[in-house]
Protein backbone atom coordinates (compact mmCIF):
# COMPACT_ATOMS: atom_id res chain seq x y z
CA UNK A 1 0.00 0.00 0.00
CA UNK A 2 1.05 3.88 -0.96
CA UNK A 3 3.10 5.60 2.09
CA UNK A 4 2.12 9.18 2.72
CA UNK A 5 4.86 11.31 4.04
CA UNK A 6 3.36 12.17 7.04
CA UNK A 7 2.51 7.76 7.79
CA UNK A 8 6.28 7.41 7.69
CA UNK A 9 6.54 6.97 11.43
CA UNK A 10 3.71 4.36 11.64
CA UNK A 11 5.78 2.43 8.80
CA UNK A 12 9.19 2.67 10.63
CA UNK A 13 7.13 1.43 13.84
CA UNK A 14 5.34 -1.56 12.03
CA UNK A 15 9.03 -2.26 10.72
CA UNK A 16 10.36 -2.97 14.27
CA UNK A 17 7.27 -4.97 15.14
CA UNK A 18 8.52 -7.29 11.97
CA UNK A 19 11.90 -7.79 12.63
CA UNK A 20 10.87 -8.39 16.91
CA UNK A 21 8.92 -11.05 15.63
CA UNK A 22 11.53 -12.55 12.73
CA UNK A 23 13.90 -12.88 15.58
CA UNK A 24 11.59 -14.04 18.22
CA UNK A 25 10.60 -17.17 15.21
CA UNK A 26 14.46 -17.60 14.41
CA UNK A 27 15.81 -17.69 17.93
CA UNK A 28 12.82 -19.01 19.86
CA UNK A 29 13.04 -15.92 22.46
CA UNK A 30 9.82 -14.71 24.35
CA UNK A 31 9.43 -11.22 22.71
CA UNK A 32 5.77 -11.17 23.08
CA UNK A 33 5.96 -8.39 25.89
CA UNK A 34 8.34 -6.25 23.79
CA UNK A 35 5.99 -6.64 20.61
CA UNK A 36 2.87 -6.13 22.81
CA UNK A 37 4.46 -2.75 23.71
CA UNK A 38 5.20 -1.68 20.21
CA UNK A 39 2.18 -3.02 19.06
CA UNK A 40 0.27 -0.67 21.18
CA UNK A 41 2.57 2.32 20.86
CA UNK A 42 1.38 2.07 17.15
CA UNK A 43 -2.05 2.01 17.46
CA UNK A 44 -1.89 4.78 20.16
CA UNK A 45 0.19 7.22 17.42
CA UNK A 46 -2.46 6.08 14.59
CA UNK A 47 -5.00 7.38 16.50
CA UNK A 48 -3.58 10.12 17.73
CA UNK A 49 -2.18 11.30 14.31
CA UNK A 50 -5.73 10.59 12.28
CA UNK A 51 -7.54 12.22 14.77
CA UNK A 52 -5.43 15.47 14.38
CA UNK A 53 -4.90 15.62 10.72
CA UNK A 54 -3.95 19.26 8.92
CA UNK A 55 -6.51 20.13 5.99
CA UNK A 56 -3.11 19.28 3.73
CA UNK A 57 -2.47 15.85 5.10
CA UNK A 58 -6.18 15.41 4.55
CA UNK A 59 -5.85 16.26 0.78
CA UNK A 60 -3.15 13.11 0.65
CA UNK A 61 -5.53 10.78 1.90
CA UNK A 62 -8.79 11.75 0.00
CA UNK A 63 -6.44 11.66 -2.79
CA UNK A 64 -4.56 8.26 -2.23
CA UNK A 65 -4.54 6.10 -5.09
CA UNK A 66 -6.26 2.92 -2.91
CA UNK A 67 -9.30 4.49 -1.90
CA UNK A 68 -12.38 3.01 -2.73
CA UNK A 69 -13.75 4.22 -6.03
CA UNK A 70 -17.69 4.41 -7.00
CA UNK A 71 -17.92 1.04 -8.69
CA UNK A 72 -15.85 -0.22 -5.18
CA UNK A 73 -18.76 0.88 -3.30
CA UNK A 74 -21.61 -0.06 -5.80
CA UNK A 75 -20.73 -3.13 -5.41
CA UNK A 76 -20.53 -3.77 -1.79
CA UNK A 77 -23.43 -1.80 -0.85
CA UNK A 78 -25.79 -2.62 -3.68
CA UNK A 79 -27.96 -5.97 -4.75
CA UNK A 80 -29.27 -5.97 -8.72
CA UNK A 81 -27.31 -2.94 -10.29
CA UNK A 82 -28.25 -2.30 -13.78
CA UNK A 83 -25.94 0.04 -15.44
CA UNK A 84 -27.49 2.63 -17.81
CA UNK A 85 -25.47 3.74 -20.65
CA UNK A 86 -25.48 7.53 -22.75
CA UNK A 87 -26.51 10.56 -22.43
CA UNK A 88 -29.14 9.95 -26.00
CA UNK A 89 -27.14 11.95 -28.02
CA UNK A 90 -24.61 9.64 -29.02
CA UNK A 91 -22.07 9.82 -26.29
CA UNK A 92 -21.27 7.77 -22.68
CA UNK A 93 -19.00 9.40 -20.89
CA UNK A 94 -16.90 6.75 -18.24
CA UNK A 95 -15.77 9.32 -15.90
CA UNK A 96 -19.81 9.29 -14.75
CA UNK A 97 -21.68 5.86 -14.43
CA UNK A 98 -25.15 5.35 -12.78
CA UNK A 99 -28.03 3.09 -12.92
CA UNK A 100 -30.82 1.19 -11.01
CA UNK A 101 -29.58 -0.97 -7.86
CA UNK A 102 -31.12 -1.66 -4.87
CA UNK A 103 -30.19 -1.14 -1.39
CA UNK A 104 -31.38 -3.46 1.02
CA UNK A 105 -34.29 -4.13 -1.17
CA UNK A 106 -35.03 -0.34 -1.66
CA UNK A 107 -34.66 0.75 -5.42
CA UNK A 108 -32.50 3.74 -5.86
CA UNK A 109 -30.95 5.18 -8.69
CA UNK A 110 -27.10 5.32 -7.64
CA UNK A 111 -24.91 8.04 -9.46
CA UNK A 112 -21.24 8.52 -9.38
CA UNK A 113 -18.10 9.91 -10.54
CA UNK A 114 -15.30 7.07 -11.48
CA UNK A 115 -11.42 7.15 -10.62
CA UNK A 116 -9.17 4.16 -11.84
CA UNK A 117 -6.91 2.43 -9.87
CA UNK A 118 -4.18 2.00 -12.87
CA UNK A 119 -2.72 3.98 -15.64
CA UNK A 120 -5.11 1.92 -18.31
CA UNK A 121 -8.12 2.74 -15.65
CA UNK A 122 -7.65 6.39 -15.26
CA UNK A 123 -7.51 6.61 -19.08
CA UNK A 124 -10.36 4.54 -19.61
CA UNK A 125 -11.99 7.11 -16.89
CA UNK A 126 -10.92 10.28 -17.95
CA UNK A 127 -9.11 10.16 -14.34
CA UNK A 128 -12.59 11.16 -12.87
CA UNK A 129 -13.34 14.38 -14.91
CA UNK A 130 -16.67 14.14 -16.73
CA UNK A 131 -16.79 15.79 -19.50
CA UNK A 132 -20.60 17.50 -20.72
CA UNK A 133 -22.10 14.14 -22.28
CA UNK A 134 -21.28 12.61 -18.65
CA UNK A 135 -23.38 15.15 -16.83
CA UNK A 136 -26.24 15.13 -19.22
CA UNK A 137 -26.26 11.17 -18.77
CA UNK A 138 -26.92 11.88 -15.30
CA UNK A 139 -29.70 14.68 -15.71
CA UNK A 140 -31.36 11.54 -17.78
CA UNK A 141 -31.17 9.90 -15.03
CA UNK A 142 -32.32 11.72 -12.63
CA UNK A 143 -35.34 12.54 -14.93
CA UNK A 144 -35.85 8.71 -15.39
CA UNK A 145 -35.83 8.50 -11.24
CA UNK A 146 -38.16 11.45 -11.08
CA UNK A 147 -40.62 10.20 -13.48
CA UNK A 148 -40.76 6.64 -11.45
CA UNK A 149 -40.41 8.37 -7.90
CA UNK A 150 -36.98 6.56 -7.64
CA UNK A 151 -34.67 7.99 -4.88
CA UNK A 152 -31.24 8.95 -6.10
CA UNK A 153 -27.58 8.35 -4.19
CA UNK A 154 -24.55 10.67 -5.70
CA UNK A 155 -21.28 9.30 -4.78
CA UNK A 156 -18.91 11.87 -5.83
CA UNK A 157 -14.86 11.98 -6.13
CA UNK A 158 -13.58 13.88 -8.64
CA UNK A 159 -10.69 17.02 -9.32
CA UNK A 160 -12.84 18.70 -11.06
CA UNK A 161 -15.06 18.46 -14.59
CA UNK A 162 -12.61 17.99 -17.29
CA UNK A 163 -11.07 21.56 -18.19
CA UNK A 164 -10.10 20.38 -21.95
CA UNK A 165 -10.97 21.96 -24.71
CA UNK A 166 -12.96 19.29 -26.14
CA UNK A 167 -15.28 19.77 -22.97
CA UNK A 168 -15.47 23.34 -24.07
CA UNK A 169 -16.87 23.30 -27.30
CA UNK A 170 -19.42 20.56 -25.84
CA UNK A 171 -20.72 23.63 -23.57
CA UNK A 172 -19.42 22.21 -20.29
CA UNK A 173 -20.62 25.22 -17.83
CA UNK A 174 -24.15 25.04 -19.86
CA UNK A 175 -24.64 20.85 -18.97
CA UNK A 176 -23.31 21.69 -15.31
CA UNK A 177 -25.31 24.39 -15.19
CA UNK A 178 -28.43 22.48 -16.70
CA UNK A 179 -28.08 19.91 -13.80
CA UNK A 180 -28.11 22.79 -11.25
CA UNK A 181 -31.21 24.14 -12.16
CA UNK A 182 -32.47 20.32 -12.69
CA UNK A 183 -31.46 18.62 -9.52
CA UNK A 184 -33.61 21.50 -7.52
CA UNK A 185 -36.59 20.71 -9.26
CA UNK A 186 -36.45 16.90 -8.41
CA UNK A 187 -39.33 15.54 -6.39
CA UNK A 188 -37.96 12.57 -5.25
CA UNK A 189 -35.19 11.74 -1.97
CA UNK A 190 -31.31 12.48 -3.30
CA UNK A 191 -28.84 12.23 -1.01
CA UNK A 192 -25.28 13.17 -1.99
CA UNK A 193 -21.94 11.72 -0.18
CA UNK A 194 -18.06 13.02 -1.42
CA UNK A 195 -16.04 10.08 -1.15
CA UNK A 196 -12.80 11.78 -1.95
CA UNK A 197 -12.15 14.78 -3.86
CA UNK A 198 -15.13 17.06 -4.48
CA UNK A 199 -13.96 19.95 -6.43
CA UNK A 200 -15.56 23.54 -7.80
CA UNK A 201 -18.37 22.94 -10.59
CA UNK A 202 -17.24 18.89 -11.58
CA UNK A 203 -19.01 18.21 -7.99
CA UNK A 204 -21.71 20.60 -7.70
CA UNK A 205 -22.72 19.17 -10.56
CA UNK A 206 -24.65 15.72 -8.65
CA UNK A 207 -24.38 17.35 -5.67
CA UNK A 208 -27.00 19.78 -5.14
CA UNK A 209 -29.40 17.39 -3.03
CA UNK A 210 -31.49 17.10 0.24
CA UNK A 211 -28.38 15.49 2.21
CA UNK A 212 -25.11 15.81 1.50
CA UNK A 213 -22.40 13.99 3.46
CA UNK A 214 -18.53 13.90 3.23
CA UNK A 215 -15.97 11.08 4.28
CA UNK A 216 -14.25 12.02 7.51
CA UNK A 217 -10.97 12.49 5.31
CA UNK A 218 -12.46 13.79 1.83
CA UNK A 219 -13.17 17.51 1.26
CA UNK A 220 -15.40 19.70 -0.51
CA UNK A 221 -14.00 22.71 -2.41
CA UNK A 222 -14.86 25.73 -4.79
CA UNK A 223 -10.93 25.49 -6.35
CA UNK A 224 -8.84 23.10 -5.80
CA UNK A 225 -5.94 24.27 -2.99
CA UNK A 226 -3.49 24.37 -5.80
CA UNK A 227 -5.68 26.03 -8.33
CA UNK A 228 -6.28 28.57 -4.99
CA UNK A 229 -2.18 28.90 -4.60
CA UNK A 230 -1.78 29.67 -8.41
CA UNK A 231 -4.07 32.47 -8.05
CA UNK A 232 -3.61 34.01 -5.08
CA UNK A 233 -0.04 34.27 -4.79
CA UNK A 234 1.37 33.17 -8.45
CA UNK A 235 2.83 29.97 -6.27
CA UNK A 236 0.89 26.05 -6.52
CA UNK A 237 3.90 25.39 -3.97
CA UNK A 238 1.24 26.97 -1.38
CA UNK A 239 -1.28 24.35 -1.64
CA UNK A 240 -1.09 23.86 1.85
CA UNK A 241 -1.90 26.75 3.01
CA UNK A 242 -4.92 27.77 0.70
CA UNK A 243 -6.11 24.15 2.21
CA UNK A 244 -5.63 25.51 5.29
CA UNK A 245 -7.57 28.91 4.05
CA UNK A 246 -10.21 27.04 1.59
CA UNK A 247 -11.65 25.18 5.23
CA UNK A 248 -12.33 22.56 3.08
CA UNK A 249 -12.81 19.81 5.64
CA UNK A 250 -15.79 17.78 7.43
CA UNK A 251 -16.07 20.06 10.84
CA UNK A 252 -15.57 23.32 8.92
CA UNK A 253 -18.06 22.53 6.14
CA UNK A 254 -21.13 21.35 9.25
CA UNK A 255 -20.11 24.94 10.88
CA UNK A 256 -20.98 26.64 7.57
CA UNK A 257 -23.79 24.31 7.19
CA UNK A 258 -22.76 23.27 3.58
CA UNK A 259 -22.81 19.70 4.37
CA UNK A 260 -25.23 17.39 6.76
CA UNK A 261 -23.03 15.41 8.16
CA UNK A 262 -19.06 13.44 8.38
CA UNK A 263 -19.01 9.49 7.77
CA UNK A 264 -16.19 7.81 10.14
CA UNK A 265 -14.03 6.28 8.34
CA UNK A 266 -11.85 3.22 9.44
CA UNK A 267 -8.53 4.18 11.17
CA UNK A 268 -5.88 5.32 8.67
CA UNK A 269 -8.59 5.92 5.91
CA UNK A 270 -11.57 4.24 3.73
CA UNK A 271 -8.58 2.27 1.98
CA UNK A 272 -7.92 0.46 4.83
CA UNK A 273 -11.00 -1.52 5.12
CA UNK A 274 -13.08 -0.97 1.66
CA UNK A 275 -16.01 -3.30 3.45
CA UNK A 276 -16.20 -1.27 7.00
CA UNK A 277 -16.48 1.76 4.91
CA UNK A 278 -19.52 0.75 2.52
CA UNK A 279 -21.15 -0.58 5.73
CA UNK A 280 -20.77 3.66 7.19
CA UNK A 281 -22.03 4.49 4.10
CA UNK A 282 -24.94 1.81 3.35
CA UNK A 283 -25.96 2.93 6.90
CA UNK A 284 -26.35 6.79 5.99
CA UNK A 285 -27.77 6.37 2.74
CA UNK A 286 -30.57 4.07 4.80
CA UNK A 287 -31.32 6.88 7.66
CA UNK A 288 -30.95 9.56 4.88
CA UNK A 289 -33.66 7.82 2.55
CA UNK A 290 -35.99 6.79 5.67
CA UNK A 291 -36.37 10.23 6.89
CA UNK A 292 -36.59 11.66 3.21
CA UNK A 293 -39.21 9.59 2.68
CA UNK A 294 -41.74 11.26 4.72
CA UNK A 295 -42.18 14.49 2.55
CA UNK A 296 -44.01 15.03 -0.05
CA UNK A 297 -42.36 15.59 -3.17
CA UNK A 298 -42.90 19.30 -3.18
CA UNK A 299 -41.37 19.81 0.73
CA UNK A 300 -38.75 17.98 -0.94
CA UNK A 301 -38.06 20.13 -4.03
CA UNK A 302 -38.68 23.10 -1.43
CA UNK A 303 -36.52 21.99 1.72
CA UNK A 304 -33.53 21.43 -1.50
CA UNK A 305 -33.63 24.84 -2.79
CA UNK A 306 -33.60 26.77 0.71
CA UNK A 307 -30.78 25.00 1.42
CA UNK A 308 -28.67 25.84 -1.19
CA UNK A 309 -30.28 28.96 -1.12
CA UNK A 310 -29.22 30.26 2.47
CA UNK A 311 -25.40 28.94 2.24
CA UNK A 312 -22.83 32.26 2.29
CA UNK A 313 -22.64 34.93 4.05
CA UNK A 314 -23.22 38.45 2.65
CA UNK A 315 -22.20 41.92 3.50
CA UNK A 316 -23.63 45.05 2.18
Amino acid sequence: MTVLDFEKPITEIQAKIDELKKISLESGMDLNKEIETFEQQAEDYKKDLYANLKPSQKLQIARHPERPNFLDYVHLICEDFIELHGDHEGMDDRAIIGGLAKIDGKPVMIIGTMKGKSTKENLEYNFGMPQPQGYRKALRLFKHANKFNIPIVTIIDTPGAYPGISAEETNQGGAIAVNLREMAKLKVPVVAIISGEGCSGGALGLAVANKVYLLEHAYYTVISPEGCASILWRDATKANEAAEALKITAPDLMKFEIIDGAIKEPLGGAHHDYKAMADELKKTILSSLEELSKMSGDELKNSRYEKFRKMGAFLE
